[in-house]
């Protein structure tokens, strides 16, 4: 049975990430490719990242695989509609069964079994696309579809048939090392070392989050948390440099530092094999302390990015984030000064957020200093608490098959081009404080016109 794993993500057509230059291969479709060479499903994968779309048509006509397994999510969800829709036109392509997952197929179920979809798979996905490739190759002839758990399809009445919901793994030990091999990270780490100086290789060590912030999605691992032991993560590093001469590691679990006791053990355990790695993770200021921050600095983090959204503790309650906004200050503080950069996001246009709110944000960047921050304007993320709060306050509907929940706004207190002028004007506040603390007075000085200007267009556009 000829299987190939893809995500749809073409890295030429997104403007935003070609200018930051951060790309990571997909460890989902990784861990599934493992999964399946364990009990002797071989497959290929098609990583898109570098890639063409047209190129992607071409092996498809060339290979004709028998099952497509597409990784979908907010990013991807048009070009994954884009490849479903070649493939069911496709003559040489009639036998070709299309099977999604990811964190966008969970609430658009009908949707994309609509758009041609034969398959989806919901949530954890290892378990499910075995048991689902075992029945398309009839290996496994005890089980009928209606028999694997976890799984959305079209009836022969073209009805939903949604199975009941997969038990998550409950030992992480169980998955196989995601299957690095099978794509070139080469081309990775050339990208990242052309605009940072420095490759990077991504690490999951954890699933699920137990936290409960409005805005997040959970569709795919649920309100969970479940972790690999030390030792085993240890060993991935430890592969990774025989392998691969890349120089840092993204660890991209919600909450790293969510376990103190892992921590300890993860920085004792690099220690006693001698270990010394750089890397950059996620996690929340209540979860932090001074042990922490030196058990990060122990393990080699040279970044930590503390969560805070917001510069007003009105707004963070709103967001279920429980979280207080003068830890996240004093977490930003105490990592710098014991040699960790530390990052943080923001996010403006919430619900219910004020200007006064706006400007609290802009006094939390200036005295939290960090290293760096991102910014962005809120989404709604169907089947998050935050896309029920404003989905009768939608400004107007968009057809689904060519918009994603990104492109929602919804009525809130100020114009959709008020809060693009808001990031504008936070991003050339701050830079002009950073540059002022620097001693770079005439570029202080034209940030801070830039900010006054954008100021400006906020008041005209409220």
């Amino acid at each position: 049975m000829k299987i190939m794993l893809t995500h749809g993500y073409f890295l030429h057509e997104d403007f935003k990430e070609k200018e930051i230059m951060r790309p990571y291969v997909p460890l989902g479709i990784l861990y599934i490719s493992a999964w399946l060479e364990k009990f002797n499903y071989l497959n290929d994968i098609f990583d898109s990242t570098f890639s063409s779309f047209k190129k992607l048509q071409e092996k498809l006509i060339h290979d004709k695989p028998d099952a497509v397994g597409i990784y979908t999510n907010l990013m991807t969800k048009l070009n994954v509609l884009r490849i479903i829709e070649f493939i069911k036109k496709e003559p040489l392509l009639y036998h070709t069964k299309i099977i999604l997952g990811g964190p966008e197929v969970r609430n658009h179920i009908q949707n994309f079994l609509n758009h041609g979809a034969d398959y989806i798979v919901l949530g954890e996905g290892e378990e499910t696309t075995l048991e689902l490739i075992q029945y398309l190759n009839n290996t496994n002839t005890q089980k009928s579809i209606y028999d694997i758990y976890g799984i959305a399809f079209l009836d022969k009445d073209k009805k939903v048939c949604i199975t009941p919901e997969r038990a998550k793994l409950k030992e992480l030990e169980a998955l196989p090392l995601p299957n690095r091999t099978k794509v070139n990270l080469q081309l990775y780490f050339d990208a990242w070392k052309q605009k940072h100086r420095t490759s990077a290789i991504s690490i999951s060590t954890m699933r699920g989050c137990p936290y409960t912030c409005n805005w997040c999605s959970r569709a795919v691992y649920g309100q969970s948390y479940r972790r690999r032991s030390a030792d085993s993560v240890v060993d991935e590093i430890e592969w990774i440099q025989k392998n691969y001469q890349v120089d840092t590691i993204w660890f991209v679990d919600d909450v790293f530092t969510i376990s103190h006791k892992w921590l300890r053990e993860f920085a004792d355990e690099l220690s006693a094999r001698k270990i010394q790695m750089p890397y950059e993770c996620i996690t929340r200021a209540d979860r932090m302390n001074e042990e922490v921050i030196n058990l990060l600095h122990k393990s080699g983090c040279f970044r930590v990015w503390i969560g805070a959204e917001s510069g007003s503790q009105k707004v963070i309650d709103l967001m279920d984030r429980r979280v207080d906004v003068l830890q996240v200050r004093n977490m930003i503080q105490l990592a710098q000064q014991n040699g960790i950069q530390a990052g943080t996001f923001i996010m403006v246009g919430y619900p219910g957020e004020t200007e006064k709110d706006i400007f609290e944000t802009v006094t939390h960047l200036k005295q939290s200093n960090p290293d760096i921050f991102t910014i962005t304007v809120a989404y709604p993320i169907k089947g998050t608490p935050l896309y029920t709060e404003v989905e009768n306050n939608f400004v107007k509907p968009l057809p689904w098959e060519t918009s994603t929940d990104r492109d929602i706004d919804f009525k809130r207190l100020y114009s959709r081009r008020y809060y693009n002028h808001a990031v504008n004007m936070i991003i050339h506040e701050v830079n002009a404080f950073k540059a002022r603390k620097k001693g770079q007075l005439l570029q202080a000085a034209k940030l801070k016109l830039k900010a006054l200007a954008e100021r400006g267009k906020m008041a005209f556009t409220k």
